[in-house]
């Protein structure tokens, strides 16, 4: 049996390609089965088949550099055009059959890159939880009962369960971010322009950008690299210079303590200052900023006038067909044609907006900003109690993105989180993607594992050196859970074999933090019998440690009731 990854990356599947380990029909093949296994997620409005996919696989020329991305299946949001595929935005009476791609999917199938399917969504774009939509609401990739973020709900649980490599979303308030932080992946939404936004169904027109999920912040910039450029029949599409990756000159963190919400609040909260002790290691200066005037701006999108672009372009459709829009959806889109919606509103919100504007040059010249993505997250039963509020919590800190005229990457805590992921976003200008990429390549590069010793990798014993030089942290003395024993093999030297077993002990361990980034240099030192796999705590928590084959046991000294080595 052909061995796949969970995740699929465009790194995994190039080697494959070229080492004849795999054909994009193999693939195409691990995809459907996939997809049949996750039905009830509600992840697709059009969901992968054999026939659209090998549309497209069977127009590649032989493997060449000629398309960088020869192969790789990626996924469209519902609200995206592809040719000969209707177009829904999450409402079928809407639906229309474009007649060709979108500007920025044709540029992908171009490099080679092949659709998998149509993913589902917040209808009209309009929303941040993954919940509006008649197709169903979309699971998390991790756990049925949370949400998945939206609006771009099912393109990032297509990416995360392993059904593509790559999916497109948008963004308008947060939903090319909030998806990413819930299903651990990067988001990346890049500056207003830089994408087109042809063949894209309008949620503020002037607001909307095109995005991209992953599971790699390489993947992302690789994507960036073949889906931006000009577009001449798009009005709102711009030029930027593309500059070298660099840090930028200081960092802002929050002044004041951002606001945590949801029955686990505490839980992203110790995330987040974990995410910013790492920021702080960087080696930039850190400053703190209020972010209130941020949070100001971030009010004009959906409580000024601003929300009337969102009813002038689909004001017809909803009035001639009020019964077939979700009720919370029409309610968000018919305030922006309340009587208060005035042009002299606009123009006083449009004022207060380019104040804002320029304040963020100011403030964020040859720096970045950085934020949670979200303060927490909500079951799907909660939202549908409180839809209007669930959602409005979800953007506190991403509305202002793009009425600033941002850019912005979310990353995850930690890339291995599955229970209750949390993340950070990156800010910065418009012409400032190199810095935000940067700082978020620097800042992954910190992230480390909890890992258990035993022996003489102890604190304080010969071999710690192997950690410390690798830049690992003593955290703490703990001890196993009770399902262990210890013996002292015969080897040379003389090492501890640690074994899961019925009838063990509490063992002694100590509680390293490793850089992931070091780990497989640290694994490389690590020789039969012994080898890394997952250890069990006293207080329950799981940790990756040294663990000992079975056979080398059998002629050992059972030192269990020592407890220690």
């Amino acid at each position: 049996m052909k061995f796949f990854p969970k995740k699929l990356s465009l790194k995994w599947i190039n080697q494959a390609y070229d080492n004849n380990e795999l054909t994009p029909y193999e693939l195409v093949d691990e995809i459907l089965k996939r997809a049949e296994e996750n039905k009830d997620k509600n992840i697709w409005i059009v969901a992968p088949s054999r026939e659209l996919m090998e549309k497209y696989i069977s127009k590649l020329p032989p493997r060449s550099e000629d398309k960088p991305l020869w192969g790789i299946p990626f996924a469209i949001k519902d609200n995206i055009d592809l040719e000969g595929v209707p177009t829904t935005a999450a409402c079928p009476e809407y639906s229309y059959m474009p007649k060709k791609s979108a500007f920025v999917v044709q540029k992908l199938i171009d490099a080679g890159a092949f659709p998998v399917g149509k993913t589902n969504l917040d209808q009209f774009a309009t929303g941040l939880v993954g919940t509006r939509s008649p197709y169903g609401e979309v699971h998390n990739a991790y756990d049925d009962k949370m949400i998945s973020g939206g609006s771009s709900s099912g393109s990032a649980v297509s990416v995360a369960l392993g059904m593509a490599a790559f999916s497109l979303g948008t963004d308008t308030a947060g939903s090319g971010r909030v998806p990413a932080m819930l299903n651990t992946l990067v988001g990346f939404k890049p500056s207003l322009g830089a994408w087109s936004t042809s063949g894209v169904v309008p949620a503020c027109a002037s607001l909307d950008c095109v995005t991209v999920f992953a599971n790699s912040l390489e993947d992302t910039e690789t994507v960036n690299q073949y889906a931006k450029g000009y577009d001449a029949e798009c009005v709102w599409s711009k030029e930027y210079e593309d500059k070298g990756k660099k840090l930028p000159e200081k960092i802002y963190l929050p002044l004041k303590e951002p606001a945590f919400f949801g029955d686990n609040a505490d839980v992203h909260k110790a995330k987040w200052y974990s995410a910013t002790e790492r920021i702080k290691k960087l080696g930039v200066k850190v400053e703190y900023i209020d972010y209130k005037m941020f949070y100001d701006a971030a009010l004009i999108l959906y409580d000024g006038a601003y929300v009337a672009e969102r009813w002038a372009d689909l004001k017809e459709f909803v009035i001639e067909n009020e019964d077939k829009v979700f009720p919370v959806t029409k309610k968000i889109l018919q305030s922006g044609g309340t009587e208060e919606k005035t042009a002299a509103r606009l123009f006083e919100d449009l004022h207060m907006l380019q104040y804002y504007r320029h304040k963020a040059k100011e403030i964020l010249k040859n720096a970045v900003m950085v934020m949670p993505t979200a303060g927490g997250t909500f079951t799907r039963e909660q939202v549908r109690e409180d839809p209007v509020k669930t959602n409005s919590l979800m953007g506190l800190y991403t509305n202002h993105c793009n009425l600033l005229d941002l850019m912005a990457v979310a990353v995850p805590e930690n890339t291995q989180d599955k229970n209750l992921p949390f993340g950070i976003t990156i800010f910065g200008l418009a012409d400032s993607t190199n810095l935000v990429l940067q700082t978020a390549e620097s800042f992954l590069k910190t992230e480390s594992i909890d890992f258990a010793v035993c022996g003489l990798h102890k604190k304080g014993y010969a071999l710690e050196s192997q950690l410390t030089e690798l830049g690992a942290e003593y955290i703490e003395s703990t001890a196993t859970a009770k399902e262990y024993k210890l013996y002292k093999l015969n080897t040379n030297p003389i090492k501890p074999g640690l074994v899961r077993a019925e009838n063990g002990e509490n063992i002694n361990i100590d509680i390293f933090k490793i850089p992931v980034s070091k780990l497989g240099s640290f694994m490389s030192n690590v020789n039969t019998p012994l080898s890394i796999g997952n250890v069990e705590l006293i207080d329950g928590r799981w940790v990756k440690g040294f663990l000992c084959e079975e056979y080398a046991v059998k002629d050992a000294e059972d030192i269990t009731s020592k407890k220690s080595f």
